[in-house]
């Protein structure tokens, strides 16, 4: 396997933690994790898909290895994380690539591909949401009511998406064999997120959170108007991000291929394999030969 560079950019005072791998002269993919962790989640994929792609995983500002300034210095918002990441491209002077998108990595990424400063070739969505019906209850429940009255009343709710208990069910919910899913996942994420003043930057990107619904419908006229191609690679399972998410995206781009695993919102950690044979595939079919 090609070796994976472990990397940090100063972007607007900054500091951004990334993964790279691959050939320089490859089409680049974008790899943007989701809550409650970071690039760690690609560890695997990287490597596997650094044959043939150049491989980029960023920790957003907040989470892995990149800065974590407190709520007063930084407005936590996904605008604001977007930039963070739009500005690491800049600097590596990259401006055409495809994405992989999870959890919180799809609105960031949904930024990047609605600005015209870059040209967005795929996607992949592995529980990276654009449709209301991707929403499962009871999991968001409590966030919504939280980020629509943020208050003594919600915060406690809110607070228990970032409880030990809660980091461990998001890992195992939906896997068929969880002894499959390393117990490192769940404590390396909770050792960051437990960190002082993260549980503040937790609470203000949840309240941030209906921005990124509200900005479904110009989401979705861009599928419409563009037609990218879309591979789904979802876990069946997912109580998060619920299959119908990944179907939702159809509607809209009636070419996507959609692939629904036995898995959980971390089908990386049980599926790998399956996750990087559809990537290859599909990758390799749709980006043009000079990309």
């Amino acid at each position: 396997m090609l070796p994976t560079y472990h990397r940090t950019a100063t972007i607007a005072g900054q500091r951004v933690f990334y993964r790279e791998a691959g050939p320089a002269e490859a089409p680049v993919v974008l790899l943007l994790h989701g809550f409650p962790t970071s690039s760690h989640m690609f560890r695997n994929l990287i490597p596997v898909l650094a044959d043939r792609y150049h491989v980029i995983a960023t920790d957003h500002i907040g989470y892995g290895q990149s800065s974590m300034p407190g709520i007063n210095d930084f407005d936590y918002t996904f605008d604001h994380l977007a930039e963070a990441t739009g500005g690491l491209l800049d600097q590596l002077g990259i401006s055409r690539f495809s994405i992989y998108v999870h959890d919180y990595g799809a609105p960031i990424g949904w930024r990047l591909a609605l600005n015209p400063s870059y040209e967005v070739t795929a996607i992949i969505t592995q529980s990276g949401n654009a449709y209301m019906e991707g929403f499962v209850q009871p999991f968001w429940a409590d966030l919504f009511a939280y980020a629509s009255d943020p208050g003594p009343d919600t915060e406690p709710g809110a607070r228990r998406k970032f409880a030990p208990e809660t980091t461990r069910w998001q890992y195992e919910n939906g896997a068929t064999d969880k002894s499959l899913v390393s117990p490192d996942n769940w404590l390396h994420d909770q050792v960051l997120l437990d960190r002082p003043g993260n549980d503040e930057v937790q609470l203000a990107l949840f309240r941030n959170y209906p921005s990124n619904i509200e900005g479904y419908p110009r989401l979705q006229e861009y599928f419409r108007t563009s037609q990218v191609p879309l591979l789904a690679v979802w876990g069946e399972n997912d109580e998060i991000f619920g299959p119908d998410g990944a179907r939702a995206f159809a509607r809209d781009l009636p070419d996507a291929e959609i692939h629904l695993l036995p898995a959980g919102h971390f089908a990386l950690e049980t599926h790998l394999d399956a996750i990087n044979g559809y990537i290859h595939g599909f990758l390799g079919r749709v980006l043009a030969p000079s990309a």
